[in-house]
């Protein structure tokens, strides 16, 4: 949903919950962008967000500026589920996109002037498990049991990885390594 302000309201962000009552949906919807809520008063935004969190409706984001990136937290207090995604991977729509998920919390914090360790935080864990949450698939961390999916960087702390955005020194999907120094693992490098 790209509309913005009132257009934006009475469109799809008014639609979606009754749509999704009526057809018996809940938990089954997602809507990206949505890019009105921003402009919500308090007052409006609380009553949309409490009646998407009832009707489990779940929201995407790909933090394309200060004035569009969903008010994630505020989503979270009305159990919303809120995925951080990657738009337009070099494609007709943007040419920007990389679909690399730590770049897209880094752009998030920068978009949304975060400064605090706890905020940078909360920007990676919506890039990491927002997504997860959102197809109701297990967190990938390092707990036994789940998925073993991870990226290995060189960092101090979580907070200075989001900002520096370091250069993935392994990547590892499904318990097997795909990549090693930022090439995938057995292709072969260009002469």
């Amino acid at each position: 949903m790209h509309d913005r302000g009132a257009k934006g309201d009475r469109g799809a962000a008014r639609h979606h919950p009754p749509d999704a009552r009526a057809l018996s949906l809940t938990g089954k919807v997602t809507v990206s962008h949505v890019f009105c809520l921003p402009g919500l008063t308090d007052g409006e935004l609380g009553a949309l967000a409490a009646e998407l969190g009832d009707l489990d409706i779940a929201l995407t984001t790909v933090a394309p500026s200060d004035s569009l990136v969903l008010p994630i937290a505020r989503l979270r207090e009305h159990g919303v589920r809120v995925g951080l995604g990657s738009d337009g991977v070099r494609d007709s729509w943007s040419p920007f996109g990389n679909a690399d998920m730590l770049h897209r919390a880094h752009l998030l914090g920068w978009v949304t002037d975060v400064r605090l360790d706890e905020e940078l935080a909360d920007c990676y864990r919506v890039a990491t498990h927002g997504g997860a949450d959102v197809m109701g698939l297990a967190h990938a961390d390092l707990r036994p049991g789940a998925p073993a999916d991870f990226v290995l960087v060189r960092g101090e702390c979580l907070p200075q990885v989001v900002v520096d955005m370091p250069r993935r020194d392994m990547v590892v999907h499904g318990g097997a390594v795909v990549a090693r120094d930022g090439e995938l693992v057995g292709r072969s490098r260009p002469e």
